[in-house]
C-alpha cells in the first residue's frame, strides 16, 4: 500500500511534500526514480517518468493487485489510474478521459498500450466470446498503428508521429464492446526525408526485411533498404526494433482485426509503389523532362491497377483550367517534376497510412457500438523535430494544458466559490493567451500561414515570418524574430523566430511552413488514383473523380484541418471526468490538490450511494433536506472534520475518507442483496401461492360446470327412457369430463341394472329358470360358439311330457353318448346324480354329481361335450339332436343348467371351457 512504503522511497504522493517548489519537487521525483518507482501521485493523476528499459511490473499479479482497489491503497501505477477512470465510469455513469502528455520519448505510446492491457484483462469476467473477440482487436490494434504511425528519432526507437485519441465503449456490464481511434497530425514528411540517425516509419522496413520472397517478388522490391532513397538513411540507423518478427506480428492482427486479403494485399502495394517513386529520377532533354527509366514507371502502374501512360503524364505534365474555362497541359520543369513526385509520395503516404489507421480502428466500431452506455478514452500526444509539424504539436499541448487548466486549477477555484467553500485562491499562469496567438480568426499565426499561401504572386517564407512580426509584435507572447532580437545569436536573420509557451520558450524555424501547410498536390495524381482499377485505392481518393473545370475552391490548409481537430477533441475530453498521466503545470497541481478537496459529489447522489450506511437514513431519510440526511452519515462515520458543505454538494478532501465509506457500503451491499432477495421471493412465493389458489378455484368452478353440463345432458337425454320400448338401450350416452369417468361407468352398470330389472320382472316364475340357464350359458360360451340354441325354447324337463310312453321319453332325451359300444343310451340328470339310462336295461348310476368339476365344448357346431370329473375319469358325450326337433341345437341348454345349477350349489365346479 502507498501509506506503507517507506521514506527511503520518497514521498508517494507529491501533496506529501513539506514544501511545494520545484526543488523538493525535482528531489522527490529523482530518488524514486532512483528507487525504481516510476510513477508518484498527484492526487489522483499520475506522473511518469520513462526508465528506458523493461520493468517487472505489468504482470497478472499486478493487474490482481490494481483490480477494484481505491488509489491509495496501493503504490503509484498506471494500473491506479486506469482502475479509477474505470470505477468512475461504472459506478456513475459518467464517461471519464485518460489524459496521456509528455515530450517526445517520455513513453506515451507504452503508457497507452499497457492502459489497454489492464483495461482488457479486468474486464469480461465471463469469458463472452464476442467481448473477447472485441478485447482482441483493440490489442491488436495497437501493433498496426505502430507499424504505419511510429519511427525510430533520435530520442525514441518508437517514437509515434501522429497524436492519437482513442475511444473505448462499454456496455452497462462495464465489458468492452468497440472502440474507435482518431488520429492527428500524421508527419507525412517523414515519407520522403528523416533526419541523420532516424529512420522512415516501420512499414517500409517491416517490409523489407520481413516480406516473403514471393511477396517482395509481386512488388517488384529487394530486401535491402538501402536500394531506396526513402529507407536509405534509416537502412544504417541502429535501433532495438526487430523489424522482421514485426512484419509477421502485423499481418496476423491485420487478419484478426478483419483486413480482407484484398486490402491487406493492397496496403503492400502502397508501400511498394512510395518505395518506387523514390527511385524515379528525371532528365531534361531540350524543353522537355522526360522520366529515367520506364521500367519503374511500369512497376507503378501494375502496383496502382492504372495505366503507364497515365502515369507517366501525371510526373511531367499539370492540367490546369484557364479563366475562360480553356483546359491546357503545362509540362513540368525537372524541379517541378520532383517536387510533384515528393508531394505525391507524401500525399500518398499519407493517406496511406491515414487509410489503414481507419481501417484498423474503424473494424473495431463494426464490431457493436450499438450497447453503449460510456466510455473511457486515452488521448496520446506526441512531440516532433521538424519545425512547422513541432509548432502543430506544440499547439496541441497548449490546448491540452489549457483544459488541463480550466479543468484541474480554474474550474475548481471557481466551483469552490459558486459553493460558498472557504477558499484561498491561488494564482497560477493562463495559458489561454498562447492558445489565443495561434488560433484566433483573423489575427493567429494559422490565419497569418493560411493568408500567406492563399495569397497571388511568389509569397516565401521569409515573408510570412515579415506579416506575422507585423500583425503580432505586440502580443505579450510576441513570436520574436532576430532583427528584433539582435544580440541573440541563437537565431538566424529571416528563418527564426520563438514563441514564449507554456512549458518555455521554443525556437522555430519558418522555413517549409507555407509548403507544408498548403496542400502542393496536383489534381492530376488524384485523378490518376481515383481512376485506379483498385477498389481500395479507388476508394482512397475520392476527389479525383472532380473533373478540372470542378476544382475551383481551395482546400484547407494543414494547420487549419489540425486546428479544427483538436478543437473537436477538446470538446470531447472537456465533457468528460479527466485522469492524467501530466507533465505540465505539476506544481500548481499538486498546489490546488494539497488545499483542494479529492472529491465532490452533490448531496442528492451522495445519499443515494451511501444512505445505507446510516441507521437514520436507511431506507428513506426523515428530516428537511439531503442536506441534513448527508450530514448524518458523515457524522455517524466520523467524517465531519474531513468534509465541507457547499450550497449543493459535499465536498471530501481526502480519498480515504472516502474510501471509509465505499467499505462501509460493500460490507452492507451483500446483507442488503440477500434481505431484498429474501423480501422478492417472499413477495414472489406469495404472488405465486395467490395465483395457485386462483387457478384452483377457477378449475374448481370449471369442473363443477362441467359436471353439471353432463348431468343436465344425461337427464335430458334419459328423461323419458321408461317409456321407451328398450328402456333407453338405444339412446348413445354423451362423453364424461375426466372427473366422471369411474362415475360414469357406474352409472351405466346402473342403468343397464335396471333396464335389466324392467325386463325380468315381467317374466313368469315358471321361465326364470329356462331364463337363468340362458343366462349361464350366454355367459360360459362368451361369443365362442355361434349357435347353442338360444332362440328356442328350452323344455328342460323332458320326462314331464306325459303325452309319450317312458321308453320314448327316454329315447327322446337328449342325453346320448358315443363309447366303444355304439349303442344308443340317455343320461339322466338329478340335482344330486347322474344315470346312464339304457332302453334294455334298468337304470345304471353313473357318479355323483358334484364329482363334475367342469365341462368342454368345441366352438363348431358340433354337439360334442366331455365332462370333467374330480376322478380324472372323463366322459366323452355326443348329444343327438332328436326326433322332435332335428335341426336344435342342444349344447347351450346342457351348458346353461349344468352351470346354473352348479353356480347356485357346487363350489368345485371350474365351468365350461370352449375349444
Amino acid at each position: 500500500m502507498a501509506v506503507l512504503e517507506g521514506l527511503e522511497f520518497g514521498k508517494s504522493d507529491f501533496v506529501l511534500l513539506d514544501e511545494v517548489n520545484i526543488e523538493q519537487f525535482m528531489e522527490n521525483l529523482k530518488l524514486r526514480f532512483e528507487k525504481a518507482r516510476i510513477y508518484t501521485f498527484i492526487g489522483e493523476g499520475v506522473v511518469s517518468v520513462n526508465p528506458y528499459k523493461q520493468m517487472d511490473i505489468y504482470g497478472k499479479e499486478d493487474i490482481n493487485a490494481y483490480r477494484g482497489r481505491e488509489l491509495y491503497e496501493n503504490p503509484p501505477h498506471l494500473y491506479a489510474v486506469a482502475d479509477a477512470a474505470y470505477k468512475a465510469m461504472k459506478r456513475r455513469s459518467k464517461d471519464t478521459c485518460i489524459v496521456v502528455s509528455g515530450e517526445s520519448g517520455a513513453g506515451k505510446t507504452e503508457a497507452s498500450k499497457y492502459i489497454m492491457q489492464y483495461i482488457a484483462a479486468i474486464t469480461n469476467p465471463s469469458q463472452r466470446a464476442e467481448v473477447e473477440s472485441v478485447k482482441n482487436v483493440l490489442l491488436k490494434s495497437n501493433c498496426v498503428l505502430e507499424a504505419f504511425g511510429n519511427a525510430k528519432t533520435n530520442r525514441n526507437d518508437n517514437s509515434s508521429r501522429f497524436g492519437k485519441y482513442m475511444d473505448i465503449n462499454f456496455n452497462f456490464n462495464g465489458d468492452p464492446t468497440g472502440g474507435h481511434i482518431n488520429n492527428y497530425l500524421l508527419e507525412k514528411s517523414r515519407v520522403v526525408q528523416q533526419n541523420g540517425g532516424e529512420r522512415n516509419f516501420h512499414s517500409f522496413y517491416q517490409l523489407l526485411r520481413g516480406g516473403s520472397d514471393d511477396m517482395l517478388k509481386s512488388l517488384h522490391l529487394h530486401n535491402d533498404p538501402a536500394n531506396y532513397v526513402y529507407t536509405r538513411d534509416g537502412a544504417v540507423a541502429t535501433t532495438s526494433y526487430n523489424d522482421r518478427y514485426s512484419h509477421n506480428t502485423v499481418l496476423s492482427a491485420l487478419n484478426v482485426i478483419g483486413f480482407s486479403e484484398e486490402e491487406i494485399h493492397s496496403i503492400y502495394r502502397i508501400l511498394g509503389t512510395i518505395l518506387i517513386l523514390g527511385n524515379l529520377q528525371f532528365e531534361t532533354d531540350r524543353e522537355s523532362v522526360l522520366v529515367v527509366g520506364m521500367e519503374d514507371v511500369s512497376h507503378i502502374a501494375e502496383l496502382t491497377s492504372t495505366e503507364p501512360d497515365n502515369v507517366t503524364k501525371s510526373l511531367l505534365y499539370r492540367t490546369v483550367a484557364t479563366g475562360g474555362g480553356e483546359v491546357i497541359e503545362k509540362g513540368h520543369s525537372e524541379k517541378e517534376a520532383c517536387f510533384g513526385r515528393d508531394a505525391f509520395t507524401k500525399v500518398l503516404g499519407w493517406t496511406h497510412q491515414y487509410k489503414t489507421i481507419y481501417l484498423s480502428s474503424n473494424l473495431t466500431t463494426t464490431l457493436g457500438l450499438h450497447d453503449r452506455l460510456c466510455h473511457i478514452n486515452t488521448c496520446v500526444c506526441v512531440s516532433l523535430l521538424f519545425s512547422f509539424e513541432q509548432f502543430c504539436i506544440n499547439y496541441c499541448n497548449e490546448k491540452l494544458q489549457q483544459l488541463f487548466i480550466q479543468l484541474i486549477l480554474c474550474q475548481e477555484q471557481d466551483e469552490y466559490k459558486r459553493e460558498g467553500i472557504i477558499w484561498q485562491h491561488m494564482d497560477y499562469f493562463n495559458n489561454q493567451i498562447i492558445v489565443d496567438l495561434v488560433e484566433q480568426p483573423h489575427k493567429g499565426i494559422i490565419s497569418v500561414l493560411d493568408e500567406a499561401c492563399l495569397s497571388v504572386g511568389k509569397v516565401t517564407d521569409t515573408v510570412c515570418l515579415e506579416s506575422m512580426d507585423a500583425k503580432l509584435g505586440q502580443h505579450p507572447t510576441t513570436p520574436l524574430a532576430r532583427w528584433l532580437l539582435p544580440s541573440d545569436k541563437t537565431m538566424e536573420f529571416h528563418r527564426d523566430f520563438r514563441i514564449r509557451h507554456y512549458a518555455g520558450d521554443v525556437t522555430y524555424s519558418v522555413e517549409g511552413f507555407l509548403d507544408k501547410n498548403k496542400d502542393p498536390l496536383f489534381q492530376d495524381f488524384k485523378r490518376l488514383m481515383f481512376n485506379s482499377s483498385n477498389p481500395v485505392m479507388k476508394e482512397m481518393w475520392p476527389d479525383g473523380q472532380l473533373s478540372i473545370t470542378e476544382v475551383t475552391k481551395r482546400p484547407l490548409t494543414a494547420a487549419t484541418l489540425f486546428k479544427n481537430s483538436i478543437v473537436a477533441l477538446v470538446e470531447k475530453l472537456s465533457c468528460k471526468e479527466p485522469y492524467y498521466v501530466a507533465y505540465l503545470g505539476l506544481l500548481e497541481n499538486v498546489r490546488v490538490r494539497r488545499a483542494g478537496f479529492a472529491y465532490r459529489q452533490a448531496y442528492t447522489r451522495f445519499l443515494q450511494r451511501y444512505k445505507m450506511t446510516c441507521e437514520y437514513t436507511w431506507p428513506n431519510h426523515l428530516m428537511g433536506t439531503d442536506r441534513e440526511a448527508v450530514e448524518a452519515i458523515v457524522t455517524q462515520h466520523g467524517l465531519q472534520d474531513d468534509v465541507a458543505y457547499g450550497h449543493t454538494k459535499l465536498f471530501v478532501r481526502t480519498p480515504k475518507s472516502l474510501f471509509t465509506l465505499e467499505q462501509e457500503r460493500a460490507a452492507l451491499i451483500p446483507v442488503l442483496v440477500l434481505f431484498l432477495q429474501k423480501v422478492w421471493r417472499g413477495a414472489q412465493a406469495r404472488m405465486r401461492c395467490r395465483r395457485m389458489r386462483a387457478i384452483f378455484a377457477i378449475m374448481g368452478c370449471y369442473k363443477r360446470y362441467k359436471v353439471k353440463v353432463h348431468f343436465w345432458e344425461v337427464e335430458r337425454r334419459f328423461a323419458n327412457v321408461c317409456n321407451m320400448a328398450d328402456y333407453g338401450k338405444s339412446v348413445e350416452w354423451p362423453t364424461p369430463p375426466a372427473a366422471l369417468t369411474q362415475f360414469h361407468s357406474i352409472t351405466q352398470k346402473l342403468h343397464r341394472r335396471w333396464r335389466a330389472w324392467q325386463i325380468v320382472k315381467n317374466i313368469p316364475p315358471s321361465d326364470m329358470g329356462e331364463i337363468r340357464a340362458k343366462v349361464a350359458a350366454l355367459g360360459a360360451l362368451n361369443g365362442e360358439r355361434k349357435d347353442w340354441g338360444c332362440g328356442r325354447s328350452w323344455e328342460r324337463d323332458y320326462l314331464a311330457n306325459v303325452s309319450h310312453s317312458h321308453s320314448t321319453a327316454i329315447y327322446v332325451q337328449y342325453f346320448h353318448s358315443v363309447s366303444k359300444i355304439l349303442f344308443d343310451r340317455a343320461l339322466l340328470i338329478t340335482d344330486k346324480h347322474i344315470y346312464k339310462l339304457n332302453p334294455k336295461k334298468h337304470v345304471a348310476y353313473l357318479f355323483l354329481l358334484p364329482q363334475i368339476t367342469g365341462l368342454s365344448v368345441t366352438a363348431g357346431v358340433d354337439q360334442m361335450v366331455a365332462l370333467h370329473t374330480s376322478s380324472q375319469d372323463d366322459v366323452l358325450l355326443y348329444i343327438q339332436r332328436g326326433e322332435l326337433c332335428p335341426d336344435q341345437d342342444r349344447i347351450g341348454e346342457l351348458v346353461g343348467t349344468l352351470i346354473d345349477h352348479f353356480t347356485r350349489s357346487v363350489a368345485t365346479f371350474r365351468g365350461c371351457r370352449v375349444g
